[in-house]
C-alpha cells in the first residue's frame, strides 16, 4: 500500500535541504506578507529559521508528553500519524502564522479519527488537566483548526509508520531466520530507536520499511548480533549496488537519530516571548487564516473565543 500511497508521491523528500529549503521559504512567506500589510513591523519581532526550529522541537516534545500520558493509552500509529501531521503542515507554515500549542492538539486529535482511535471530543480534551472551562476552550480552538490542517495537509490523511512494518519484520526472523534463536530480544532496542525517529524527519525521507530495518539491525548490533545474512539470504540485497543504497539510507537514518536534540530550557522560553509577542500582535488581523473556511466575500463570524479567553501554554504544565 504504501508504494502507491500520498505519502511516497507527496510526503518523500529528496533530503534534508529540500526540506529546510521548504521550511526556511515558510518563514520568509509570513515575513514578506506582514510586510506587505502596510503595518510598521520592526523586522527583530520575527522569528528566524533556527527560532522556529527551537520552539517547533519543543512543541512537538509537548505532543509526545501528551500523547505519553493520553487515557485510553494511545495507539503508536495514532501517535506516530499526529506527529507527521505535525511535520508536514509546518514544512509549509511558519509557527509565527498558526501557534504550535493548538496545531499539535489539532494534529493529535484528527490523527485519533483517521486511525479509528475512537474517542470523543470531551474525553480528548479530558486528558487536559485542566478546568472544564479550560478544556471548553481548548476543544473550541481545535475544532476552528482542524478543517485548516486537513487543507494543509492536502487531505492525504493516512499516513504509513514503520510500527507495522517493524511487527513484519520480527515475525519473518521468527519463521525465516533460525541462526536467531529469539527475535523478542530485539523488539524493545527496536522500539527504542522508532520513538526516537519518529521525533525526525526520517519519515519524510525514507520509507517506513527502511526504518523499521534500520531499527532491528541498530536493535541487534547493540545486542552484538551479526545479521547481514538476513539481508542477504532472506530479503535478497545480494549484489553490492542494492545492498550500499540501503546502507546508505539506514546510516542517513541513524544520523537522524544521532544528531536529534531537545533545545535548552532557557532558549525556549526566550522564544516563545517572542513568539507570543508575535501572536498578540496579529492574532486579530485575519480571522480567515485561523479557520482556513472562509471566501473572500463572505461575512467573517465572530471567533469563538476572544483574545483574553484563549487558553495558555500553563494549561499544559501539568503534562
Amino acid at each position: 500500500m504504501y508504494h502507491i500511497s500520498s505519502q511516497k508521491k507527496y510526503w518523500l523528500f529528496e533530503n534534508e535541504a529540500s526540506l529546510e529549503k521548504q521550511r526556511y521559504e515558510a518563514n520568509q512567506k509570513f515575513r514578506s506578507k506582514t510586510l506587505a500589510s502596510g503595518k510598521a513591523v520592526n523586522e527583530s519581532l520575527f522569528l528566524d529559521h533556527h527560532e522556529e526550529m527551537v520552539i517547533f522541537r519543543h512543541y512537538e516534545k509537548r505532543l509526545v508528553d501528551f500523547s505519553v500520558i493520553f487515557k485510553p493509552a494511545m495507539p503508536k500509529s495514532v501517535v506516530g500519524t499526529a506527529i507527521m501531521y505535525f511535520r508536514r503542515f509546518y514544512l509549509n507554515n511558519s509557527l509565527m502564522e498558526y501557534h504550535p500549542r493548538t496545531i499539535m492538539l489539532t494534529c493529535a486529535y484528527l490523527s485519533c479519527k483517521v486511525d479509528e482511535f475512537n474517542v470523543s471530543s470531551t474525553q480528548f480534551v479530558g486528558n487536559l488537566q485542566e478546568t472544564p472551562a479550560g478544556q471548553e476552550k481548548a476543544l473550541e480552538q481545535i475544532l476552528e483548526y482542524e478543517l485548516l490542517l486537513i487543507q494543509q495537509l492536502n487531505f492525504h490523511l493516512v499516513v504509513h509508520t514503520p510500527y507495522r512494518p517493524m511487527e513484519g519484520l520480527l515475525i519473518d526472523l521468527k519463521t525465516r531466520y533460525p541462526m536467531l534463536e529469539n527475535p523478542e530480544v530485539l523488539r524493545k532496542g527496536a522500539d527504542d530507536f522508532l520513538n526516537r525517529a519518529t521525533v525526525t524527519d526520517a519519515g519524510l525521507l525514507a520509507s517506513p520499511s527502511q526504518i523499521a530495518l534500520t531499527a532491528v539491525l541498530n536493535s541487534a548490533s547493540r545486542a552484538g548480533l551479526n545479521m547481514e545474512s538476513y539481508l542477504t539470504e532472506c530479503m535478497g540485497f545480494k549484489d553490492k549496488e542494492s545492498m550500499s543504497k540501503l546502507m546508505d539510507t539506514m546510516r542517513k537514518i541513524k544520523q537522524l537519530t544521532k544528531k536529534y536534540e531537545l533545545p535548552k530550557p532557557e532558549e525556549v522560553n526566550m522564544c516563545k516571548q517572542k513568539l507570543e509577542r508575535i501572536h498578540a500582535e496579529f492574532s486579530s488581523t485575519n480571522l480567515k487564516r485561523k479557520r482556513g473556511h472562509e471566501e473572500e466575500h463572505e461575512v467573517p463570524k465572530k471567533p469563538l473565543l476572544t483574545e483574553d479567553e484563549v487558553w495558555t501554554d500553563e494549561d499544559l504544565d501539568s503534562l
